[in-house]
């Protein structure tokens, strides 16, 4: 009797054991079902920020092929997400525009002309810049120096990619005053991040580079479309709820756009492209997008071995100081933004070697070179099409104004010929399809910049000459209706 109750008494345990278990098994499986219910799948487009529940081949949005991307998004709490960056949220309720107050946004004296001129004027308090460039290009270098400067801020700069003794050998290298109010730290975690801007109350941030940041609220590796979106948009509640400015330093892909996201470039209020090739001396900083400021502005900066020096005056460095008895060679003067100066295009014509002709342009597009070869051949009769063209502009910049485009058939045609343009000439005209010479803007400035370096003679566009006070003007200005006038004044 005894053994039987004991045997029962071993059953009824295990059944209990048997029951627990499955609770236990059952209550996991919900468990895991809850955690995968919070996290989800998606495809993001790399070029537009599209989402989809699916891969697919084009793009709906933007029609770009192969360009989404997976990635894991895990939901999460309205709050927690202001909770983790340490902001706390702000409610605002609609305003008549009438009786919205306007004033001049106050700005930062960068304690740098060209950085200031391509900003606006200043950095904005509380924006959010974003600063983007090939790797190599000096990024890193423009913004450590500038920071150093500014004795009288406190500038707290947050490297991802850079050790901290690797940005101090990068300083020394650099001459700044001694009092510079710099801290450095290196770190990739955005709540991080936060923490040290609240234990610091820094007056500007730089983050060195938003590709490298992270935010534990995300189950994705940094750099990817989620993580930068993510970053980039905490970072901006921050800047604009405590006006504090903040400067992003980002990648660019191989296509030569910001890195990331499209959104990105939507979501910050200033981008800056800073270009140039490593194998020149000079480096251009141009605003893509400015909320606070014009679009078309420029800045010139030659890289030194102690750093980037401000070009005041590039046209004085962009010309060679003797091209005599040399063919090929035009100066045109270019606008970029407000900026005026002035730039030697230089073109090479030789019989093509291998049947084929090449068309190769550096600094200048190909597209337009095409074309206006096309012109030459067409309404002035020269043959070009069995013969090779090269064309550069020259101290590797990129010129987009279309008033080069007469010093670039000039070139073409000296080189062809094999006849220098005398010194002390300059040109400015766009060329039309029907060969005629079109006015081009800001005129006046041209015609200043080349009277302050010394040329005698400018050939322009005909229409340019009404409404010009010619009295003021020491250079001999000729006017020019076709192609064909331009060739008489500078060949004969």
């Amino acid at each position: 009797m005894k053994v039987g109750m004991h045997f029962g008494c071993r059953e009824t345990k295990f059944g209990w054991f048997l029951h627990f278990k499955n609770f236990f098994f059952i209550f996991v499986v919900i468990k895991n079902s809850i955690n995968m219910a919070k996290e989800k799948t998606i495809y993001i487009c790399t070029n537009c920020g599209q989402e989809s529940p699916k891969w697919s081949g084009k793009c709906p949005s933007c029609g770009q092929w192969n360009t989404f991307v997976e990635e894991v998004v895990r939901k999460e709490a309205p709050m927690a997400k202001h909770v983790a960056h340490g902001i706390e949220s702000v409610r605002s309720k609609p305003q008549y525009l009438k009786e919205i107050v306007s004033s001049d946004e106050q700005r930062m004296n960068m304690q740098d002309d060209e950085l200031n001129r391509v900003l606006g004027g200043g950095l904005v308090q509380g924006s959010l810049t974003l600063i983007g460039g090939e790797p190599g290009i000096g990024k890193s270098t423009l913004i450590l120096q500038t920071v150093l400067r500014l004795t009288d801020k406190k500038v707290l700069y947050i490297s991802g990619e850079e050790s901290a003794r690797q940005l101090k050998l990068r300083a020394d290298r650099i001459p700044h005053p001694e009092e510079s109010n710099v801290l450095i730290a290196c770190e990739t975690s955005l709540e991080q991040i936060f923490t040290n801007i609240k234990n610091t109350v820094p007056d500007l941030v730089i983050i060195d580079s938003i590709q490298t940041i992270s935010t534990e609220n995300i189950d994705s590796s940094p750099g990817s479309i989620v993580q930068v979106r993510e970053c980039s948009a905490a970072i901006l509640k921050f800047a604009k709820e405590t006006g504090t400015p903040v400067i992003l330093i980002g990648h660019i892909n191989k296509e030569g756009s910001i890195a990331g996201p499209k959104v990105l470039e939507h979501i910050v209020d200033t981008v800056l492209q800073f270009e140039g090739d490593q194998h020149y001396m000079y480096r251009i900083l141009r605003s893509i997008k400015n909320r606070f400021g014009s679009t078309a502005e420029l800045g010139i900066y030659e890289m030194r071995q102690d750093g980037l020096r401000q070009v005041s005056n590039p046209s004085e460095l962009l010309l060679t100081q003797d091209h005599e008895g040399m063919s090929g060679i035009a100066i045109a003067g270019a606008v970029e933004g407000i900026r005026p100066f002035l730039i030697e295009v230089q073109a090479l014509v030789s019989t093509a070697a291998y049947g084929m002709p090449q068309r190769s342009a550096t600094g200048f597009d190909l597209r337009r070179m095409n074309m206006l070869l096309a012109v030459l051949e067409k309404r002035v009769g020269f043959k070009l099409a069995q013969k090779d063209v090269f064309l550069n502009i020259a101290g590797g910049l990129k010129v987009n104004d279309p008033a080069i485009d007469l010093s670039v058939i000039s070139a073409i045609l000296s080189s062809n010929m094999d006849t220098e343009i005398e010194t002390g000439v300059c040109m400015a005209g766009e060329v039309g399809l029907s060969g005629e010479i079109r006015p081009v803007n800001r005129i006046e400035q041209r015609i200043s910049e080349a009277e302050k370096l010394g040329f005698t003679r400018m050939l322009i566009p005909k229409h340019n000459l009404q409404g010009l006070d010619r009295k003021k003007i020491r250079i001999e200005l000729v006017p020019v209706r076709k192609v064909e006038e331009a060739f008489r004044q500078l060949f004969g």
